[in-house]
């Protein structure tokens, strides 16, 4: 678990120093709103086109080989975007880049599974989430800096030697760490048959989509609208993203200890309603000012999130990896144009982008305040 913890807090240190300003270097390049929104589409469908897959693999090789072999993969979509910086090859290492992170997500959760139970899963994700996200807090400044002091081109392609370096380094202590502490036996390969989601868990996926609809129509926009339109300087953008980090830290632990205490529903409409607040809280924002207090909002978006990925991992009863992947690749293309849309929107009017999505996220949060039990049924524990 240490060791886990260390590889998505330094995978992500590397990677968050520039790839929230992918969209403003790609405009930098000679892009078009259209292919800005083509790249966040992109990113969409290879979220959910490498969920189920990733899920697969996690079964067949277990969490700890399949970790090692999509951080391998991410260090090359690294090294292939400092080597060759071009639109065309954005696209092209997208795919490699995104290895960690979405075919590695199941094997997150089944590393969870495995080692925690009950109550402790809620707390294990709790820390999971906050180390995902202390290096939002801390990286974006850094690389709005670098972006500041070398220029657009230069301070990105910084960016990506660092992610090159300090993954090389943690792929390795991943490797050791997970020698030194192999479990007792290797896991039984997936049985192969249909994995089907508990009623609870379709219900929740709906909302869950509604929702993610709702955050995927603006989020490639919001440096846009930051840089171009609010007129803040890079740096400041990449301290507003740790204004929205810092906040969502500050509420992981007191909401999982209620949550653990009473029910998880109320917490999951909560960060719905934070998902419907903040494209609102953005379109009002023109001034530096007023887009800190919409990403204090912002992070109160994930004060549920701990209950919610606990909840999907109680109610996955076998094959953790394929079942968590099933839920992603649904829930990712049922959102994989979210981007495409918010680029047309823009088009027309970038207001019309955000608050579009905000209607979205009020359906998204009426629905699982309604459609979700106050208690779902949990499936019997596994053995650890």
């Amino acid at each position: 678990m240490g060791a886990l913890a260390a590889g998505l807090f330094v995978y992500g240190f590397g990677e968050e120093l520039w790839f929230r300003y992918v969209p403003a270097y790609l405009r930098a390049l000679g892009a078009s709103a259209f292919l800005v929104g083509a790249f966040g589409t992109f990113k969409d469908f290879l979220d959910a086109g490498y969920a189920y897959p990733g899920g697969v693999i996690t079964d067949h090789l277990g969490s700890r080989r399949a970790l090692l072999l999509f951080g391998a993969l991410t260090v090359a979509g690294f090294a292939l975007y400092w080597a060759a910086p071009s639109i065309p090859m954005i696209f092209i290492g997208l795919p490699l880049v995104m290895a960690w992170q979405s075919l590695g997500l199941p094997a997150t959760f089944s590393l969870l599974k495995e080692e925690l139970s009950g109550g402790g899963r809620l707390v294990g994700f709790t820390v999971q989430s906050v180390v995902k996200r202390l290096p939002i807090v801390l990286a974006p400044p850094l690389g709005g800096y670098l972006i500041q002091r070398y220029g657009m081109a230069g301070g990105m392609r910084t960016g990506f030697f660092v992610s090159i370096l300090l993954s090389v380094l943690m792929l390795l202590g991943l490797w050791r760490a997970f020698r030194a502490h192999r479990p007792a036996e290797d896991p039984a390969p997936a049985g192969g048959g249909k994995v089907r989601l508990q009623p609870a868990l379709v219900r929740l996926l709906t909302a869950d989509c509604l929702i993610r609809l709702c955050e995927g129509l603006p989020e490639v926009f919001l440096v846009v609208w930051a840089l171009e339109i609010a007129r803040i300087s890079p740096a400041r953008f990449g301290l507003l993203t740790s204004v929205l980090m810092v906040t969502a830290i500050l509420s992981y632990l007191p909401a999982a200890m209620l949550a653990e205490r009473a029910e998880k529903k109320p917490f999951v409409v909560l960060t719905y309603l934070f998902f419907t607040l903040f494209p609102l809280a953005v379109v009002f924002s023109h001034s530096f000012a007023a887009l800190v207090g919409a990403y204090v909002i912002g992070g109160l978006r994930e004060i549920g999130e701990p209950a919610r990925k606990s909840l999907i991992v109680d109610l996955a009863v076998s094959d953790p990896g394929r079942t968590v992947g099933l839920y992603y690749s649904i829930r990712g293309f049922a959102v994989a144009g979210a981007a495409a849309i918010g680029g047309a929107l823009w088009t027309v009017r970038p207001e019309l982008t955000f608050t579009v999505a905000a209607a979205l996220g009020a359906a998204g949060t009426l629905w699982a305040a309604i459609g979700l039990p106050s208690q779902p049924p949990v499936p019997g524990e596994g053995t650890r």
